[in-house]
């Protein structure tokens, strides 16, 4: 199994995803709203254990 490069860096509410072949995606996330730039998904974490999603 070969080993894979994979990290993560956050600059304020931007969190960054890097492989080996570079930036592989970017996210945002204010208060219980976040947004991921590879799947383009708007996301709201709701009260207890529900989260509400939309493409």
């Amino acid at each position: 199994m070969p080993i894979r490069f994979r990290q993560r860096k956050s600059l304020g509410p931007l969190k960054f995803n890097f492989t080996q072949s570079g930036l592989s995606s970017w996210g945002i996330k204010i208060g219980p709203w976040s947004w991921n730039s590879r799947t383009r998904k708007n996301a709201i974490d709701l009260p207890g254990p529900l989260t509400w999603r939309q493409r």
